[in-house]
């Protein structure tokens, strides 16, 4: 207590100085707390978005991503994925689920109406695997996926702008010279970084195929029982697609887990790259505070005689001194808290949707940083006020 109330006596008698070295902590301090709390918001918001489909699903596409070299001409054939290769996907052990995907862009058209939107080419599973469920009618009907059905599922966007408060189920709808029925509208899923997965059209992948005259998927989804299942299940796929493609490994499985990790560890090393940027202030603000604190020694000296010749030690006068440059740091910590924090709430209300989160500890460390910011600042004038001799001081004042 008495070393608390000697340094806020010392800081009181230079206001001015004090909060202008004050300053620089709590710049330093909200900068950091701000851009690793975007940070943390933007880590959280990715792994929401994609855990929203499960954990215990993997997707593969077509091509090797960690291999060099262009398909056909020095990287070899790649072979496309099919509509066999999926059904062939549905009998690896552990295997629950299975969506092959096609998809374009068309404008469906419904009477006057009409809007361009993404069209995917599913199989009837995929409400499960994707974890959509039907508001209205049903989804597509099961049968022969070589064949597809002209019927057509509605996101409920598309479905309120072609058709309003109407019932759509059994009119019919127009894409890309194709007349679909309407059998049925999803529930509201939301966005998905940034992109409305509501505004789109699902048909039959044997119709969306026929569409945009394609030749193979973009991609086959597959559900497993567990997540615990998820390195298993894909080395028995790729062991199965491996043998259909002639022995090459020409496709790359991708397991949700593993994303979700890799995303991970992509905004822990940004959070951290942003954090270190925002540690420059502090690193200002911290010579601001070793300015200050060794001009202080230099302006107290007689002071430090005095307190010597009184009986207190040199570690008393280290001590004393640390704990100035400490409390220094310590009120700008909170200043920058208080900044930091607004900041952020301020974010929050005007850009609508800026992922902006902050943990308690990130408030804590912050706290811890700038009372260590502050130790290590003050360590060199402290150790010059210890070192001086009693009676030296005393004659200079």
């Amino acid at each position: 207590m008495d070393l608390l109330e000697l340094s806020l006596g010392a800081l009181r008698s230079h206001r001015l100085r004090s909060a202008l070295s004050m300053v620089g902590i709590a710049i330093g301090i909200a900068a950091v707390l701000l851009l690793t709390s975007i940070g943390e918001g933007t880590r959280r918001y990715i792994l929401t978005q994609f855990t929203q489909f499960g954990t215990n699903i993997l997707a593969v596409n077509p091509g090797k991503t960690d291999t060099l070299g262009i398909p056909g001409v020095l990287g070899g054939t790649t072979h496309k994925l099919t509509l066999e290769d999926a059904e062939a996907m549905r009998r690896v052990a552990g295997v629950d689920k299975v969506v092959a995907v096609a998809m374009g862009q068309a404008r469906v058209e419904a009477g006057q109406r009409g809007r361009s939107v993404p069209l995917f080419g599913v199989t009837p599973e995929m409400p499960e695997v994707w974890k959509f469920r039907v508001r209205q009618g049903s989804f597509l009907p099961a049968g022969d996926l070589r064949r597809g059905a002209p019927v057509t599922v509605l996101g409920p966007t598309l479905k309120r702008e072609l058709f309003g408060s109407e019932n759509a189920l059994g009119k019919f709808v127009r894409a890309a010279g194709f007349r679909l029925r309407v059998v049925g509208v999803i529930e509201p899923k939301g966005q998905m970084l940034g992109y409305d997965i509501d505004d789109c059209a699902y048909v039959p992948v044997a119709t969306a195929m026929r569409m945009f005259n394609l030749d193979e998927l973009i991609e086959i989804d597959v559900l497993f029982h567990h997540e615990r299942l998820a390195d298993s299940v894909a080395r028995g796929i790729t062991r199965r697609l491996t043998q259909r493609h002639g022995g090459r490994e020409d496709f790359t499985v991708t397991t949700q887990t593993a994303m979700l990790e890799t995303f991970g560890n992509i905004m822990d090393v940004i959070t951290l790259a942003v954090g270190g940027i925002a540690a420059i202030s502090l690193l200002v603000g911290a010579i601001g505070i070793l300015t200050l604190m060794w001009i202080a020694v230099g302006e107290r000296t007689g002071e430090i005689g005095l307190l010597r010749a009184l009986g207190a030690s040199a570690s008393q006068v280290h001590r004393l001194f640390l704990a100035e440059a400490a409390v220094l740091a310590g009120l700008g910590g909170v200043v920058g808290l208080v900044a930091g924090l607004g900041l952020a709430a301020l974010l929050r209300a005007a850009v609508a949707g800026l992922p902006v989160y902050t943990p308690l500890e990130y408030v804590l460390a912050a706290l811890v940083v700038s009372v260590c910011t502050g130790l290590l600042a003050g360590v060199l004038p402290a150790r010059r006020a210890a070192r001086l001799h009693p009676i030296e001081a005393l004659r200079a004042e």
